[in-house]
């Protein structure tokens, strides 16, 4: 009787050694959250500020509301072509984020209505 007809795409065997000090030395992280607050002269005092005051994502967010207001307020009528572009590039993506907050908002309150 022949064989019947067979195709894989895999081998018979699949294994890979793991080890860990590899995976830290390419820059590969372990665990279920790792921040890595980059290279600083004093980690102790960023996270702190991390801890106190509010994640990067916060206090970017706080700082683009803030200079939305001062856009709103000042005389921009003396820019070049290429300022007003890169301020209208700013604004939009302001609005992104004003877009993106509420519509996580709405889900939230979504959920704990459910």
């Amino acid at each position: 009787m022949p064989k019947p007809f067979q195709f894989s795409l895999a081998p018979q065997q699949l294994w890979q050694a793991i080890n860990p000090l590899t995976f830290y030395q390419q820059g590969a992280e372990l665990g279920l959250i790792n921040i890595d607050i980059g290279q600083t002269p004093n980690r102790a005092m960023e996270q702190t500020i991390l801890d106190d005051v509010g994640s990067y994502g916060r206090q970017i967010g706080r700082i683009g509301d803030a200079l939305e207001v001062l856009l709103n307020h000042v005389k921009l009528d003396d820019l070049s072509q290429d300022e007003q572009d890169a301020l209208d590039i700013l604004r939009g993506q302001l609005a992104e984020v004003r877009r993106a907050k509420r519509r996580a908002r709405q889900n939230q309150s979504s959920q704990v209505e459910s």
